[in-house]
């Protein structure tokens, strides 16, 4: 009788310690989900955040031809402008030199 005794009570024991053991696992599962759960939101709120930036990207680079000038081309168009105002200056000189020669031709 006592051995009956002795091994329900190392049986409800061990039937307590395993649901102690059992609720403490739930817990930390528990835990485990809703930490999970909380990264898959933040990885989905960190990809719809990349798919703006990617967005915002592709529409900047659309944009980027029509706001931007190369150097290489700037310095070409200021080359072609400054030749051309070179050779106005030029034509002005030879007018200004005939209009000198001709009124000294008129007053000898």
């Amino acid at each position: 009788m006592l051995l009956i005794a002795f091994f329900a009570a190392c049986g409800a024991t061990g039937k307590l310690l395993l649901r102690q053991f059992q609720r403490s696992m739930d817990q930390q599962f528990g835990a485990l989900s809703r930490r999970l759960e909380k990264i898959e939101e933040e990885n989905r709120d960190e990809a719809s955040q990349w798919l703006r930036v990617e967005r915002e990207m592709l529409i900047f680079k659309s944009e980027l031809p029509m706001n931007y000038v190369r150097r290489e081309d700037y310095i070409r168009g200021q080359s072609v402008l400054e030749a051309k105002l070179d050779g106005l200056a030029g034509k002005f000189e030879n007018v200004q030199l005939r209009a000198l020669i001709q009124k000294q031709g008129a007053n000898p």
